[in-house]
């Protein structure tokens, strides 16, 4: 049996050589480190982070939330654990999405591709920055996903056209965007809704954003890990956590979820990320010490 290597494909198989790839490479670091015993806490909240990231909603925002009800993980490493954690979860969104969504080839590959490339010089800062200017990073970030949300709730975006691509200046937009985007998830900040929302305002349907951010968010944590996995910047057990119980939360979203009342979650995860970015700024404006791992 002959498959065609069209552009879907060509993508389904390069996301498998990078998924394999990135996990040969990441175990090598996971095996030298000393804290590698994950906890069923960590466990559950990678299954309810990426249970709603399937659905649109994000995770970057509720897991930062969920961690530091614990302070599981150190506030300076959670750029690096976000990415390296949310990596396979990541994997299994973007096969199923890219399989299940038509989106223009050449819109499709010119924005998963500046994603990649913000994310790669995006690391390079990330990884230097002090606890503090991380705190601020994430917390600003936060309130910024906060507010897009609730713009999208109250509809005062457009909410997109029908086209499935881009083209001329718009495609050129969208490429920036992109590459802004990506390097600032490799800070701890979610693209999903920036991606979504940037892609309804150059008039395309809000639909054929899931392949482009998942695709992209897939193609784009590898590169940045690799920095991070590098420089030890990430918790194990806590990325491990997300691993463990994401990959099985996205297959519920994605499989078995038939309706659920999204409104809701979304005015749920608006809260806590308000609320995390109110005490994470205010952390980073006291300088304290707070956000280290409980023992």
């Amino acid at each position: 049996m002959i498959i065609e290597l069209n552009t879907r494909n060509f993508l389904l198989l390069a996301l498998v050589v990078v998924a394999v790839g990135f996990t040969v490479y990441a175990l090598t670091h996971f095996r030298k480190s000393t804290d590698r015993n994950t906890t069923p806490w960590l466990m559950a909240v990678g299954f309810i982070t990426d249970f709603l990231d399937t659905l649109g909603i994000g995770s970057y925002a509720t897991t930062t939330a969920l961690w530091r009800i614990k302070r599981s993980v150190d506030d300076r490493m959670l750029p690096g654990t976000l990415n390296v954690g949310h990596a396979w979860p990541t994997f299994a969104q973007a096969a199923i999405f890219l399989v299940s969504v038509s989106v223009d080839d050449v819109t499709l590959l010119l924005l998963i591709g500046s994603a990649v490339v913000g994310a790669w010089f995006g690391a390079g800062i990330s990884v230097r920055l002090s606890r503090n200017k991380v705190r601020l990073f994430v917390g600003g970030g936060l309130a910024v996903a906060a507010i897009l949300m609730l713009a999208g709730m109250f509809q005062t975006f457009p909410v997109g056209g029908e086209s499935l691509g881009l083209s001329g200046w718009r495609l050129a937009v969208g490429a920036v965007a992109c590459a802004v985007f990506g390097g600032l998830m490799t800070l701890g900040i979610g693209a999903y809704a920036p991606i979504m929302i940037t892609v309804s305002l150059l008039g395309m349907s809000p639909s054929g954003a899931f392949p482009i951010m998942m695709g992209a968010c897939a193609f784009l944590m590898p590169a940045a890990n690799i920095r991070f996995l590098k420089n030890q910047a990430y918790s194990t057990s806590a990325a491990l956590g997300l691993t463990l119980g994401g990959v099985p939360g996205v297959l519920v979203a994605a499989w078995v979820v038939k309706s659920i009342p999204l409104q809701l979650l979304k005015i749920l995860v608006v809260v806590v990320a308000s609320y995390t970015s109110f005490n994470l700024i205010r952390e980073a404006a006291r300088g304290g010490q707070g956000g280290a791992i409980d023992e």
